[in-house]
């Protein structure tokens, strides 16, 4: 076993880790991915205005990876702020939790992972109030990991040797504290021996694709490409990719998703030429409170992502984009692959 893992499903390279403690236990440590793939470069962030801003900057960045980011900067804060003492604490905890809950808003995994922090909260008493928000947040972190590794395992079944994979965005190592969600079965496959191809959007306007996708598979010594945005569906028409493998920001509770823009366009392509089209992403993404695509909200970015645009020209920069449900061949989570319509008792 490594790291969870059985030793025919571990990747021939580790990727690296996107989040996790810092060596005393009280600082959130991130890789900062605003400055790959030039440099790795490791943030070690103690308080609250530091976290939300690594989120909302993208220094930490996919809903997984955002998540478990978010819990452990959440006690990281509480300590630095409280001074270690559990009525602050407990004063400090709701308030706290809130705002990093809108730091992004919609990446569902983020809200839900403040939710569970304060819930657990709630069933100590004020000198355990530390330590257990330092457990629950290390659960959340054991427990990404192990979906990372589940969605590999299920998601062999649709990764045969000699695929050719496309895929928008950054879905793997770089957006969980995991393998990735998308990813996954590509390092799951490669570990078995399989040869696997991966086609990486470039992702307008900051480049996940190209800055991270492609460096963390090249790192992996998977075979991998990179094209323009614009060219994939050329690339699905032409024949040359198998299947396309996607992560998720929030899945409505009857399979409209929401993804990082450009997704919906790829989702169209595929279906104009009979390419699967799969959705990957923890049940933890999955939100039967969403009824459907239109009532996801859609963060919008600031105009200086696209800069340099002349001085009277209006931007629309939404983050993310909804792909509807009749889009999508499946959904493969780490409960395996299911099906819409979703349900709050957790029964698909």
């Amino acid at each position: 076993m490594v790291d969870g893992w059985p030793a025919r499903y571990v990747p021939a390279v580790l990727p690296p880790s996107a989040v996790d403690w810092s060596a005393d236990r009280r600082a959130l440590r991130i890789l900062d991915q605003r400055a790959l793939p030039e440099q790795e470069l490791t943030i070690e962030i103690r308080d609250l205005e530091a976290t939300i801003g690594a989120i909302t900057s993208l220094a930490i960045r996919g809903a997984p990876a955002i998540g478990v980011g978010a819990a452990i900067g959440l006690v990281a804060s509480l300590d630095t702020a409280s001074g270690g003492v559990g009525p602050s604490i407990r004063t400090l905890l709701p308030g706290f939790a809130e705002r990093l809950g809108r730091a992004r808003p919609t990446a569902v995994n983020l809200a839900w992972a403040m939710g569970r922090m304060v819930r657990r909260g709630a069933t100590v008493n004020d000198d355990e109030l530390l330590e257990a928000l330092r457990d629950e947040a290390d659960a959340i972190q054991r427990e990404d990991r192990a979906m990372c590794d589940a969605i590999g395992r299920h998601g062999l079944s649709i990764v045969p040797d000699g695929a050719r994979v496309l895929t928008h965005c950054n879905a793997g190592a770089l957006a969980t504290s995991g393998i990735g969600t998308a990813l996954a079965p590509v390092y799951a496959a490669t570990a078995q021996g399989k040869r696997v191809t991966v086609y990486v959007d470039e992702t307008r306007p900051l480049r996940q694709g190209a800055r991270l996708t492609a460096w963390e598979l090249a790192r992996a010594g998977i075979d991998v490409t990179v094209l323009p945005d614009g060219a994939a569906a050329s690339l699905l028409a032409s024949g040359a990719v198998d299947l396309v493998i996607v992560g998720a920001d929030r899945i409505a509770a009857n399979g409209d998703t929401a993804n990082k823009i450009g997704t919906y366009g790829v989702a169209l392509a595929a279906n104009a030429h009979g390419i699967p089209f799969y959705v990957a992403a923890p049940w933890s993404t999955v939100d039967p409170a969403t009824p459907n695509g239109d009532a996801i909200a859609i963060e919008h970015r600031g105009a200086e992502e696209l800069a340099p645009l002349p001085a009277l020209a209006r931007v629309w920069n939404p983050a993310f984009d909804v792909t509807p449900r009749a889009l999508i061949t499946g959904f493969l989570t780490d409960r395996g692959f299911i099906e819409p319509p979703f349900r709050t008792d957790g029964i698909s």
